[in-house]
């Protein structure tokens, strides 16, 4: 079963700035809701953010104006820029369908320090 592939995690200070990548397939990507989720330690996923085929995102209240979502249909491409990331932003995070998701990848792991 296709899985999306994510990139582009790392260890960074709170303020600092991380651009997460997400490979999905046509398979995946054609014609549906992405979106990138979240799973801190101890914690059930949750949705991160979200962008429908027609360009329309959604964001939970923590990060609305610090993350920005978009996607490359032609590239088979869906980014999270993350600005003024936090500790509480720390977890391995997950791109997939939204709001009905597929099989997961691996993720990639975000570790802020204070």
């Amino acid at each position: 079963q296709e899985r999306p592939v994510e990139s582009g995690g790392g260890s960074v200070q709170a303020g600092e700035s991380l651009r997460l990548s997400c490979f999905a397939s046509e398979n995946i990507l054609n014609d549906v809701g992405m979106g990138w989720y979240r799973q801190a330690p101890g914690k059930q996923r949750e949705l991160v953010a979200a962008i429908y085929s027609d360009g329309e995102t959604i964001y939970i209240d923590s990060v609305r104006g610090r993350f920005t979502i978009s996607r490359d249909d032609a590239k088979n491409m869906v980014y999270l820029q993350m600005d003024g990331l936090k500790p509480e932003d720390t977890a391995v995070y997950r791109c997939n369908r939204y709001p009905y998701p597929s099989a997961w990848g691996q993720g990639t792991q975000v570790t802020i320090s204070s």
